[in-house]
């Protein structure tokens, strides 16, 4: 199977997921998080690090639940092209506090 590379947007949205991971990860250790998600260390850094820009849902959803993140306020907060370049915050956003 050939994967199409991925679209600049693509890009920019695992680039906003991962910085979003790593805020609401706070003073939490990468290895306790990846290993309580189920997932490994090296994933959860290159999903961080926006290496893997379109990480599998079942993946998000389980590291979302270990910090404490519904997947909904994920979508709003990654889906907004202008979020991670102004720096604005989504209103329905109740992340991290």
């Amino acid at each position: 199977m050939v994967r199409l590379p991925l679209t600049p947007a693509e890009v920019e949205r695992g680039q906003r997921l991962g910085a979003l991971l790593r805020r609401a990860r706070k003073e939490r250790s990468m290895l306790d998080t990846a290993l309580d998600a189920g997932v490994s260390p090296e994933t959860l850094r290159k999903i961080e690090s926006g290496r893997v820009a379109t990480p599998a849902f079942t993946t998000i959803a389980s590291i979302a639940a270990v910090l404490g993140l519904s997947l909904d306020a994920v979508w709003a907060e990654i889906d907004e092209p202008h979020a991670a370049s102004t720096g604005s915050r989504h209103p329905r956003e109740r992340l991290v506090s």
